[in-house]
Parts: structure tokens; C-alpha cells; sequence
């Protein structure tokens, strides 16, 4: 069965990779799966029909059959348990890759995202200018972290797995800001990340919504 997910009719990202739904099509893209994408408006978002799949009124969604998920990192996590690619055989080695997706989202990702909420949201407030330094210091700590544990591997633990693709999606979301080029063996990291053909699909995917939109 060929599940569909949801994403943004008009994403805020531009179409730079950075929307929710796209760790899930290059899961998807990875082991292989066909699938379905329903855009969603904003205010679709929020109507009754879509807060049934997502009860917080968000992308993406999950739908094979009977089965809804939301959260992006769960449904990476369901894709990666359904279908090989993404997760080792070996029962240990499985644990480790699914420690790497909660570290990733749960330990990685928060300051970064902190990060952007207040470049987007408080830049106005008079506390700005001596709160973003602490966030940025946050963000490095992680990094300084991170970048000691990887060591001039190629991956966090022996092969790409699951892992590797929600680390790399969340470094991802540094772009711009100048911290990432800091720690060149993260920078690499990424980079080889989106060499993947997987994430290449993935990622004309997601820009070609943004740039059918910008021509049509």
C-alpha cells in the first residue's frame, strides 16, 4: 500500500529542504517506497478534518490503511522499522541508531530551533540582543559535543542509518548562521548527508511544490 503524507501548499522554507514532511520523504526515499503527498493550506491546517490526523494542526501526517501517525521523527521511526535501510539488523547496533533519532530531536534540535523562533519571532524585544548570545553559546555546546563523538567518522555509528538522517536534517537547519562552518567535521558531515541520492529526490521534491507555485 502506498501511503500519503501531507505537507505545505505554500511552505514558509521556500523550498530550502527545511519543512517538517522532509525527513520524511528522504525516509522514504531511502528504503525505497513510493508515495503520495496531499498539500495542506494553513487554514486546512486547522479545520477539524486535518486536527484528526494532527491534533496540534501541524505537517507532516502518515496515512498507509488504518494507520495515522504525526510527528515527523515517530514517523521516521515507523519507516525505518517497516521497511530495511535505515535501521542495522543487529539488535544493539538498532538500539544505538534509534538513541541517535531522540538525541537529534530531543537534544540537538531545541536550540537551534530556539535559535530561529527568536530571530523570527523576538528580534523587536529589548532583551534580544543579550538573549541570542546565550542561545547561540547553547547551540555550541551541543555542536562542541557532537563533533568530539563523531570524530572523523563518516557516521554516528559505523552506517548511515535513521540516525544520521534526523541529525543531519537538524544541522541542516543552522544554515546560514555561520555556526555550523565552525566545526568542519559536522560541516562535512551534512554535506555528505545531502550527497545521498535519497535526499537529492527528496529534496527536488519538496522544492518543486515551492517553485510550481512561484511560476504557475
Amino acid at each position: 500500500m502506498v501511503p500519503t503524507i501531507t505537507a505545505f501548499e505554500q511552505s514558509p522554507d521556500r523550498g530550502q529542504g527545511l519543512a517538517r514532511d522532509m525527513p520524511v520523504r528522504w525516509a522514504l526515499e531511502e528504503v525505497g517506497q513510493p508515495y503520495n503527498v496531499r498539500l495542506v493550506s494553513f487554514s486546512a491546517m486547522k479545520e477539524t478534518t486535518h486536527r484528526a490526523l494532527h491534533p496540534f494542526g501541524q505537517i507532516p501526517t502518515y496515512e498507509e490503511g488504518d494507520l495515522a501517525l504525526f510527528e515527523s521523527g515517530a514517523i521516521v521511526l515507523h519507516i525505518a522499522e517497516r521497511h530495511a535501510g535505515l535501521l542495522p539488523q543487529d539488535a544493539n547496533a538498532r538500539a544505538r541508531a534509534i538513541t541517535w533519532m531522540f538525541a537529534a530531536i530531543a537534544t540537538v534540535e531545541p536550540p537551534i530551533v530556539q535559535r530561529e523562533a527568536a530571530m523570527y519571532l523576538e528580534r523587536d524585544k529589548t532583551w534580544y540582543e543579550e538573549r541570542l548570545p546565550l542561545i547561540e553559546d547553547r547551540i555550541r555546546s551541543r555542536l562542541d559535543d557532537l563533533s568530539m563523538r563523531l570524530g572523523d567518522a563518516d557516521w554516528l555509528d559505523d552506517v548511515f542509518s535513521a540516525g544520521d538522517l534526523l541529525m543531519v536534517q537538524v544541522l541542516r537547519r543552522l544554515g546560514g548562521s555561520n555556526i555550523l562552518e565552525q566545526y568542519p567535521t559536522l560541516a562535512a558531515y551534512v554535506a555528505r548527508g545531502e550527497a545521498r541520492p535519497a535526499f537529492k529526490r527528496a529534496f527536488d521534491a519538496q522544492l518543486a511544490v515551492f517553485t510550481g507555485q512561484a511560476t504557475g
